[in-house]
């Protein structure tokens, strides 16, 4: 399904690198399917390889609809950054106003220690707090089997199979129960915040969180298949997602698609790893951000919102946080996610490591996604599978196709 015609922007003997790479990997029986877009100018180049299940099943195709995890979070932040726009939410405010579960916070004296020796927080948690990650609370890989990770898994405020995330009034009165973990603003810590953002939009717009992406970011883009779950007319488009078993490398289910997580409404609408989208609809998106908040003639966001998102914002003492989490912990993220920096809802390169240039911006997912934009080269590259990061298989695939986008550039 590749394109014919002359590329301009990217090289022939490339454009077939990159099918011959992503052939290899689902010939290598690791990687049931595989849709790969990379889009630069106005130039798209779509492969669809596999199939929609590991023992066979139908072909992937350009359509096909994928569990987007934490690639969410780049998408759904936007809603805030309108509400930044718009004057209806300010950086520095503090979020009691909206969020009363987070007013009068304590915070562990230890990060380690038990969950009643805590002291008083410094200041209140702002709305730039939960956009660059550091209200205090996340997820700390550097800190599993603690007391506060522990009750953050134990009350469902993290999308941890089996139980699904509770209604948002009752997420919000279970995570105002706990102290914090570092004071707010110190510390960048992983996934809470964004799911925060979600209840603090539909909060201050009286809207659900998806109606207002809807109306303000998925409708003006033309990101149909974009949503919170998939309807019945379209659960035949959504593949079986695996998370193969680390040991064997057996094809374990972690969700079916009919009947499965995503096919009904879910009480939460996380931000941090809820949406379901196709490649399209995500280049539709990434582009808007490299285009500068514009898409056609109507513009989503501003250009300098656009800009606060996808530069980093970090301190030096927040980005050691961010580069141990990415650097110390390779056998979790296989090597995955070492930029540097952090935006708002996503990775920005901040030094040059592999092959992509410094500025790049975007996320991956656990559930075998990979998206991401680069101002420099005006590239947008899409990666979606179906296979979860229980194993290495889908982080090499998405080593590889980087790699593969990089060569292919022409000019």
């Amino acid at each position: 399904m590749s394109l014919t015609h002359q590329h301009s922007n990217f090289s022939g003997s490339g454009l077939r690198r990159i099918r011959d790479v992503l052939t290899r990997h689902v010939e290598s029986c690791r990687i049931p399917g595989v849709v790969a877009l990379v889009g630069r100018g106005d130039e798209t180049y779509v492969e669809a390889l596999g199939t929609m299940r590991h023992d066979g099943g139908a072909p992937m195709a350009r359509d096909t609809i994928f569990r987007m995890a934490s690639t969410s979070k780049p998408v759904s932040i936007a809603a805030a950054m309108v509400l930044l726009d718009e004057c209806r939410l300010r950086l520095d405010e503090r979020v009691d106003e909206w969020l009363p579960e987070l007013a009068d916070r304590r915070v562990l004296r230890r990060v380690d220690g038990p969950l009643d020796d805590t002291v008083p927080a410094r200041r209140p948690i702002t709305v730039r707090d939960l956009l660059t990650s550091t209200f205090g609370l996340g997820m700390d890989l550097t800190a599993l089997g603690t007391p506060i990770l522990t009750a953050i898994f134990e009350r469902g405020l993290t999308p941890s199979l089996p139980e699904p995330m509770p209604a948002p009034d009752e997420w919000m009165r279970r995570l105002g129960e706990l102290p914090l973990m570092h004071q707010p603003g110190e510390h960048w810590q992983y996934h809470l915040s964004n799911d925060l953002i979600g209840v603090l939009v539909a909060r201050v717009t009286g809207q659900s969180f998806e109606a207002f992406l809807g109306d303000r970011i998925f409708g003006p883009l033309g990101m149909t298949d974009t949503a919170f779950h998939v309807p019945a007319d379209k659960i035949d488009r959504l593949p079986t997602l695996y998370a193969p078993d680390p040991q064997t490398g057996d094809f374990t289910v972690w969700d079916e698609a009919d009947g499965g997580r995503w096919s009904k409404p879910p009480a939460f609408q996380g931000g941090g790893g809820g949406l379901v989208s196709t490649a399209d609809d995500y280049h539709a998106y990434f582009r808007m951000l490299l285009n500068g908040g514009m898409h056609g003639t109507e513009r989503i966001l501003s250009r300098a919102a656009v800009e606060l998102m996808t530069t980093n914002r970090l301190t030096a003492e927040q980005t050691a946080a961010r580069t141990a989490m990415a650097r110390d912990n390779v056998h979790i993220s296989f090597g995955q996610g070492q930029h540097g920096g952090w935006g708002f809802g996503m990775a920005v390169r901040t030094y040059r490591g592999d092959y992509v240039p410094i500025g790049q911006f975007g996320w991956d997912g656990g559930s075998g996604a990979s998206t991401y934009a680069d101002p420099e080269n005006q590239v947008v590259g899409i990666l979606l599978a179906q296979v979860g990061a229980s194993v290495p298989a889908p982080m090499r695939l998405m080593h590889d196709f980087w790699t593969t986008v990089y060569q292919a550039l022409e000019n």
